[in-house]
């Protein structure tokens, strides 16, 4: 599975195959799933913790780290697929419909090399 030729509707069956062959259904609720996922976020968060910004750039990262943030980033997708087929949420529609809110919230002209209004910020 390649992100080049994997859609979203490929990876959401794959998990949905995943938690139905465990019959875990039961326990994919919107807040066990939120909760996992904030777990999960936190462990990826951990590879990173006390690094400056220049050293936890990827190309910094030596191979065997590299495999386990991998881990927990698959295992943070997963997650939210699972929410998006737990909810029947439809994850592109939700997301390209984020996109269009956060381009009139961030304007690109107005934001551009910048992550917050007044100045400041940039990175």
């Amino acid at each position: 599975m390649a992100d080049a030729t994997t859609t979203v509707a490929d990876l959401k069956n794959a998990m949905a195959e995943f938690v139905r062959a465990r019959d875990w259904e039961r326990f994919h609720s919107p807040k066990n799933l939120s909760m996992s996922l904030a777990v999960e976020a936190a462990e990826l968060m951990e590879h990173f913790l006390w690094m400056e910004n220049a050293e936890s750039q990827i190309n910094n990262i030596d191979a065997a780290a590299r495999i386990a943030i991998g881990e927990e980033v698959a295992d943070v997708c997963c997650l939210l697929l699972a929410m998006s087929n737990a909810t029947g949420i439809d994850l592109s529609d939700a997301i390209a419909a984020k996109l269009v809110k956060n381009a009139v919230k961030y304007p690109a002209e107005q934001f551009q090399g910048r992550y917050r209004r007044g100045g400041g910020g940039n990175h």
